[in-house]
């Protein structure tokens, strides 16, 4: 998935989210509990404090690219935690208590939870009131629209590229189009994604060099990408985080995409007039140039580090094979897809639900077996995390995903515009720092 929520932790436990800073750091390892603080039909042992919600909703949203149903008692956790309003928050440990001013509403997790009811309503043990629920939680997301088009990671905050593209996944699962979602100022979220996308004639991007080609200090130039946020002066970082998210938010698509055809290499082009589809694929080739030179992308250093303090990032590197796919640019992802076959199982072990769908949604975007992933079966591990699933129905198999897989610059050159396809088209989050 992509990975828009992945310092959610370490924000709501005190951390301050600077507009300076590139807003995808990894998160703090979050405490593990024993088990009994871990409530009965929610995935994952550790501490569901700051993603609880976020992380059942991806278990979902993976299981159902291929056809397995969660158990009912997991359907019925996550329908507890929204609020009386259709809002959820990161985590309500006590469900039975009502929302209130206090509840920190958090629109990344209604947005994925959205996209997670709608994914498993026909399976579940009351459809009507799953459906129900969904279309509670995407009417809350409507109302808290900022007027520039975008959304926040908390409501009444300055618009993100990394929540403003996992909510609009949420509209596209329940079937709405983002363009026809125009705020009280008249924008719509595709004219929030554009004010984050960088140019591909970055001064950070030497002459002769590839958009998103790593520069001598080790940091990438940032042609093509998004920003996570302007910083304090209004200049906009490079951030694969929010790259990978906008990439899929621009093409309509979402998290649960499958490779488009025909495949095509991903090119960066500056037009007169930009469109959001064409900064979608002006970001798929900042991507493919990030992972050219060692196959996956790299943790930030973090202030006063030196370059060898950066770390492989797994979960971004994931989110960057589904963008990259998605863009009709799986051979530019298969050697990122190749390298997290190889290296990513320690990882997604200790991650956890979440990490275990990331890898499934990269899996699912390359037509890859998610049950051979290396040497790992990310199903079985996945499942093994929670309630065990209903038995397999393959006729509801890819449900969330997009269904459109037409290939990318083609829908530019005839004129089709920006098209917003079927499917969860986030996380990215997949996950908001």
């Amino acid at each position: 998935m992509i990975s828009v929520r992945r310092a959610a932790a370490a924000l709501a436990a005190g951390a301050v989210l600077s507009t300076t800073a590139a807003g995808t750091a990894a998160a703090a390892p979050s405490p593990t509990p024993s088990p009994a603080k871990v409530p009965a039909g929610l995935y994952g042992t550790s501490d569901p404090t700051y993603d609880g919600v976020w992380r059942q909703s991806l278990a979902f949203l993976a299981q159902r690219t291929s056809g397995i149903q969660p158990a009912d008692q997991a359907v019925d956790w996550l329908l507890g935690q929204q609020c009386a309003n259709g809002a959820f928050a990161s985590y309500r440990p006590e469900p039975a208590k009502p929302c209130d001013a206090r509840t920190m509403l958090d629109s990344n997790a209604t947005a994925v939870a959205v996209q997670a009811l709608t994914a498993v309503k026909r399976q579940s043990a009351d459809p009507a009131k799953t459906e129900k629920a969904a279309k509670a939680g995407a009417d809350w997301l409507k109302s808290v629209q900022n007027k520039d088009g975008g959304w926040s990671y908390s409501p009444g905050g300055p618009s993100d590229a990394n929540s403003t593209s996992i909510v609009m996944s949420a509209f596209a699962a329940a079937g709405v189009r983002s363009g026809d979602l125009k705020s009280a100022g008249g924008k719509t979220p595709y004219d929030a994604l554009l004010t984050f996308a960088m140019p591909c004639a970055d001064p950070a991007v030497k002459d002769g060099a590839a958009a998103g080609a790593s520069r001598a200090d080790g940091r990438s130039g940032g042609g093509g990408a998004f920003a996570y946020q302007p910083d304090k002066t209004g200049k906009l970082l490079a951030n694969a985080d929010a790259t990978a998210a906008a990439t899929l938010a621009g093409l309509g698509k979402g998290i649960t995409a499958r490779g488009a055809q025909p495949q095509q290499s991903p090119t960066c082009t500056d037009l007169p007039k930009p469109t959001a589809q064409r900064a979608a694929l002006n970001g798929a080739s900042h991507l493919a140039g990030l992972l050219a030179s060692s196959g996956h992308l790299t943790t930030p250093p973090m202030p006063g580090a030196t370059e060898t303090a950066a770390q492989p990032d797994y979960g971004n590197t994931a989110d960057a094979v589904v963008a990259l796919a998605a863009a009709g640019a799986k051979k530019e992802a298969t050697g990122a897809l190749t390298w997290l076959e190889k290296n990513s199982a320690a990882w997604a072990k200790t991650g956890g639900p979440a990490a275990y769908a990331q890898l499934v949604f990269a899996a699912h975007a390359m037509d890859t077996d998610p049950r051979s992933f290396g040497t790992v079966d990310l199903l079985e591990q996945l499942n093994a995390t929670g309630p065990a699933p209903k038995a397999p129905d393959n006729s509801q198999a890819s449900a969330g995903a997009e269904e459109d897989e037409s290939g990318f610059d083609v829908w530019w050159i005839i004129g089709i515009g920006m098209v917003v396809g079927v499917g969860i088209g986030f996380l990215l989050s997949g996950r908001k720092k």
